[in-house]
């Protein structure tokens, strides 16, 4: 038998979870994508097909202005995305997201990225 690659079985994992999880115009989904360098953020309003809000860990605020954890971690990194597209969404007059984890845990980076977005002021 072949093996899947852990990718292959996040995506998975996401599908299943998006058959139960949708962004509407009171609500959109918090889309989140983690790569082994960076995180993105994306608020998406699934009813019009419409991307709200964005920020990643690339951009050069963000990413100088977090830096890394003092371990060389990823965390803070991620904690400034979350503040930044809570920032950017509601600037687009979003007050309540709901999250979409992307198939990862609400673990490590992903918890930090949303604990950013509450700090920032977004519903979760």
């Amino acid at each position: 038998m072949t093996e899947k690659s852990r990718d292959a079985l996040r995506r998975k994992r996401h599908a299943r979870i998006r058959l139960t999880l949708a962004g509407t115009t009171e609500r959109p989904r918090l889309s989140v994508f983690r790569s082994s360098k960076h995180i993105y953020a994306q608020v998406v309003d699934d009813s019009n097909g419409r991307t709200l809000a964005a920020a990643s860990s690339r951009e050069a605020e963000l990413a100088g202005a977090a830096g890394r954890d003092a371990e060389g971690g990823k965390l803070a990194p991620a904690h400034a995305v979350g503040k930044a597209v809570a920032e950017r969404a509601k600037a687009a007059g979003v007050k309540a997201v709901v999250l979409d984890r992307g198939g990862y845990q609400y673990h490590g980076r992903v918890r930090s990225l949303a604990e950013g977005a509450r700090e920032g002021g977004l519903d979760l």
